[in-house]
């Protein structure tokens, strides 16, 4: 059960904290973190659902830029529209609320056009360490990312709008009472459901928008004296625990090592184009056709044994189309195996259409394997077509903490994005903004290389 005091401790730490106070390395992940959430976003700027989310939003003047266009709209309409972008493409990051970079990111950048003194990148780097530590100690709080998603609510809708409401309450320089009431109010915009599994339909890719969106308008409201209730993850009728996890809910991560352990420690950055549920597969894969020496067309057959929860989200072969293929555990292994790697280019309607994926596609079995626990990772079997088999489980995939992207790794994947919307010379300045961000006086100067 809680208490009043753990809502009040999660507040005193959005006030509290220093920059000062961030570990080095915690401070070097968070700038990694940055420049692959807005490679992403600027990439996602050009799919599809974000262009059509800009339509709905026409002629709405305002002063907030949507990154990757020339377009500018008011701070919310901004925070909903770069967040559905930077989660678009599904290469956005993973392991905090879980995107929480899709989330926290577009919410900040949106609140510092909101404030009339300069926002420095110390401060900006301080709100976003504070945004994925408040959304992921919520998801904790619920029992963790495959009990909560697992009952069906998605993670980055429900617990990122809190992470967005710290990060812009810490932006606005709200008191400890502000930002309680910031978190009970984001705690009433809370929401998003993992029905678009069944259709492939684009509404997961809005969640990380509305997250951000309602986030940001939590905190305004905070700040202009509305109250939120401060009894919002208290074991009462109506309490966000109660309501969204009431059978797996754990309070006590809400504070638990607050300030010594830091949860954006534990995020991933995408290599792959894909649900993070299917990247230990795809390294496996890899890594069995190196051990066994074979090419494709040397082998005869995979199977992947799996949790249930991985086989219910990533188990369908549907792949008409981008969002369903990117949800896909079997067209991952298909494209690794035809394509020769599970970038975003593997991902379009073209390479899904390639004849030898649909042959793939039925010599590639999925099988639940009770003994596996609902968050391990799975088993790749490997046949050749002479008989010989290897089996592989890669318990920390590449782009995870024990297991990071290389710096340059990290920046052949952003200019691989950004380039599909900016100049050589935006990109590169840009990225070069982002790797000292912690000297910059004002953030909001970044916007002359996002537009």
């Amino acid at each position: 059960m809680t208490d009043q005091g753990q809502m009040q401790r999660l507040a005193g730490f959005c006030v509290e904290t220093r920059f000062e106070q961030l570990p080095p390395a915690l401070v070097e992940q968070a700038k990694r973190h940055i420049l692959d959430t807005f490679g992403a976003a600027l990439a996602g700027a050009d799919s599809a659902v974000a262009i059509q989310a800009r339509r709905v939003l026409v002629g709405e003047p305002g002063t907030a830029l949507v990154w990757g266009t020339s377009n500018r709209v008011g701070a919310g309409q901004a925070a909903l529209l770069n967040g559905i972008a930077a989660h678009a493409l599904e290469l956005d990051d993973t392991g905090g609320c879980d995107h929480s970079g899709a989330v926290v990111l577009p919410a900040l950048m949106a609140a510092v056009a909101l404030v009339d003194k300069p926002v420095s990148g110390r401060e900006l780097l301080t709100a976003l360490v504070i945004g994925y530590e408040v959304g992921r100690r919520v998801l904790e709080a619920c029992g963790g990312y495959s009990a909560h998603n697992g009952a069906g609510w998605h993670s980055t809708a429900t617990c990122g709008v809190f992470g967005a409401a710290a990060a812009c309450a810490r932006i606005f320089g709200l008191d400890a009472p502000q930002t309680v009431s910031a978190l009970g109010i984001a705690g009433s915009f809370s929401g998003g459901l993992w029905a678009f599994i069944h259709d492939d339909s684009q509404s997961k890719k809005l969640h990380s928008g509305r997250a951000a969106e309602g986030g940001l308008l939590a905190a305004r409201f905070a700040r202009e004296g509305i109250s939120g209730p401060a009894k919002l993850f208290d074991d009462v009728w109506g309490g966000f625990l109660k309501t969204l996890a009431s059978a797996t809910a754990r309070p006590q991560a809400l504070d638990a090592d607050l300030g010594v352990v830091w949860k954006l420690a534990r995020c991933s950055i995408k290599p792959y184009a894909a649900c993070r549920g299917t990247h230990s597969a795809i390294d496996a894969l890899g890594l069995l056709l190196k051990q066994l020496q074979v090419n494709a067309g040397q082998v005869e057959d995979v199977e992947v044994r799996l949790c249930g929860f991985l086989r219910d989200m990533c188990g369908a072969r549907d792949i008409d189309s981008l969002a369903a293929a990117q949800m896909s555990l079997p067209y991952a292994l298909a494209a690794r195996l035809v394509h020769g790697h599970c970038g975003l280019e593997a991902y379009d309607e073209a390479a899904r259409r390639d004849p030898r994926i649909g042959q793939w596609l039925t010599r590639i079995r999925l099988e639940v394997d009770p003994q596996l626990s609902e968050d391990g990772e799975p088993w790749v079997h490997l046949r050749t077509v002479d008989g010989r088999m290897a089996s592989l489980c890669v318990e920390v995939p590449l782009g995870a903490p024990g297991n990071p992207l290389s710096d340059v790794a990290l920046e052949t994947k952003f200019f691989s994005l950004a380039l599909r919307v900016l100049s050589q010379e935006k990109a590169e300045a840009l990225l070069e903004h982002l790797w000292r961000l912690e000297t910059l006086d004002s953030v909001g100067d970044l916007d002359r290389w996002l537009a």
